[in-house]
């Protein structure tokens, strides 16, 4: 089980060392530094808003997926308009790539627990990735108790053919208290035009939680969602689009089956020359940690400058 907070510094800890190591030797381009600053704003139907605004230093910055620095980070929650509370966060940050791997993450603290993210992936057919996220439950009791989560997992990509893949995702979510939630997530990609970047796809996701409605986050017994997708993913003189919508059905322990909407666009900028910007839309009808939120909407926008 995922209880120990060292987790997160573990794998972090792992994913540079594994990096490190097999960059050993090898002439790279004088790296430079690089400052950015995003945004995060999200709202829901169970009147949840959330804002982020985030500051990057790198003092090691060779490309998007390659960095070394720290994040500064103001939080804004409004938890079922019950009022704004604040929170600051500050992390170590890096990404890396060796080989067919490539590994990013960034760890920190809330001044009460350890916080962060990190993930670590290869780049062949078969591709398997491995991640770990801890964060903050965004709900009144969530922020008033320090009710906090770990999600672990590992995902593989299972190509049939050129124009047809499997997913399978396996994952561990704890909870501080009693409760533990496992998900499985399958899909399956078929592509339509590779020339367009279009494809077609069938997405299914199941989770399962060990003590139901033990604190005011969204946790039935059980919760099953099946989507399908149609995504356009298209790059243009350098500049990556993704246009991704689909209308399935979703259902819990607790209600029958109803829609489940969902869009989503990015915008990424070419990597190269001194400025890069990344934009991104989400809207769904998917339920989030803090509820059920029929109508999530997310947007997120970067710029970084290299010096």
């Amino acid at each position: 089980m995922i209880g120990s907070k060292a987790s997160l510094a573990a794998f972090l800890l792992l994913s540079a060392q594994a990096a490190a190591g097999q960059t050993a030797g090898k002439t790279e381009a004088a790296p430079s530094g690089a400052a950015g600053m995003d945004l995060f704003l999200s709202g829901d139907a169970d009147q949840t808003g959330v804002v982020r605004l985030g500051l990057n230093l790198d003092w090691r910055y060779e490309a998007p997926d390659r960095y070394q620095g720290v994040r500064i980070e103001k939080a804004w929650f409004d938890p079922f308009g019950q009022g704004r509370r604040e929170r600051e966060r500050v992390y170590l940050r890096g990404a890396d790539r060796s080989g067919d791997w490539n590994w990013n993450g960034r760890i920190g603290t809330d001044g009460d627990t350890v916080l962060g993210a990190a993930a670590i992936h290869n780049n062949a057919p078969v591709r398997q990735e491995y991640f770990i996220e801890r964060e903050i439950v965004e709900t009144p009791q969530g922020l008033k108790r320090g009710i906090y989560y770990t999600f672990a997992g590992a995902a593989v990509d299972l190509p049939v053919d050129d124009r047809n893949t499997f997913t399978l995702l396996g994952g561990v979510q704890e909870f501080s208290g009693d409760n533990v939630r496992t998900h499985l997530r399958a899909n399956y990609v078929h592509v339509i035009e590779p020339e367009w970047g279009l494809s077609g796809q069938i997405r299914t996701r199941l989770f399962r939680n060990s003590d139901p409605r033990e604190f005011d986050y969204y946790s039935p017994r059980w919760y099953a969602q099946i989507l399908p997708v149609l995504q356009l993913r298209r790059q243009v003189e350098g500049w990556r689009y993704l246009v991704a919508a689909g209308i399935g059905t979703q259902r819990d322990s607790e209600q029958d089956w109803r829609r489940s909407s969902y869009f989503n666009t990015q915008f990424t900028s070419p990597a190269r020359g001194k400025w890069a910007f990344n934009a991104s839309f989400l809207y769904s009808e998917t339920p989030t940690t803090s509820g059920l939120a029929y109508n999530y909407k997310q947007f997120t926008i970067g710029l970084t400058r290299v010096f």
